[in-house]
């Protein structure tokens, strides 16, 4: 049985209160206890709108992902084809820059085969699917580009966080060669049996 959520305290406004901490401070200090104080409650009320610290992580790092979608969604809104994949892949970067820590839970869902977590990362995957099939990608070897977008629009992201990028070349046309190589590679007949 679900906890009954407190009146007055609403899980979104004290998911926006986490996802600051992580920003700010990291992932590491998203605890129940800084949380309250964040929020100017005391820890136990947390209790009425998640199971202790690994539910709200489960809840921010569904947040997170929500944001993010959202995010992609917008950008990639009324275009098609590359003009499309190069604004979703910029939305992805942007959200990992403005927000480190809520993107750094949506890596971190204590489990991640749990269907809820499952649900909301597969909004990403269809909307990624189907801006492809604007570029002509569909079926598996769409499957097979998502994996590879997402792989390089994470490693960009985390590199990025870490300090790797020291020349001095703007990132966003790396970001922007980099998806536009890879896309249309993808495009190219691979021959796989």
């Amino acid at each position: 049985m679900s906890p009954r959520p407190k009146v007055g305290l609403e899980l979104s406004a004290i998911l926006d209160a986490a996802g600051e901490i992580a920003d700010q401070q990291g992932m590491s200090e998203v605890s129940l206890a800084n949380l309250a104080k964040k929020l100017g409650i005391r820890s136990p009320s947390l209790y009425n709108h998640f199971n202790g610290l690994p539910g709200l992580r489960k809840k921010l790092a569904i947040h997170g992902i929500n944001q993010l979608y959202e995010k992609m969604e917008e950008a990639s809104f009324g275009i098609s084809g590359m003009e499309a994949v190069l604004a979703m892949s910029r939305a992805y970067v942007n959200f990992a820059r403005k927000h480190p820590g809520v993107y750094e839970a949506t890596l971190l869902a204590p489990n991640p085969e749990d269907e809820e977590v499952q649900n909301a990362g597969a909004k990403i995957v269809d909307l990624s699917i189907l801006i492809l099939q604007t570029c002509h990608l569909e079926g598996e070897h769409a499957l097979h580009t998502v994996r590879g977008l997402r792989s390089i629009l994470h490693g960009f992201s985390a590199l990025e966080q870490k300090g790797g990028f020291k020349m001095k070349l703007n990132l966003d046309d790396s970001l922007v060669i980099t998806i536009q190589a890879f896309l249309t590679g993808m495009k190219q007949p691979l021959g796989l049996d």
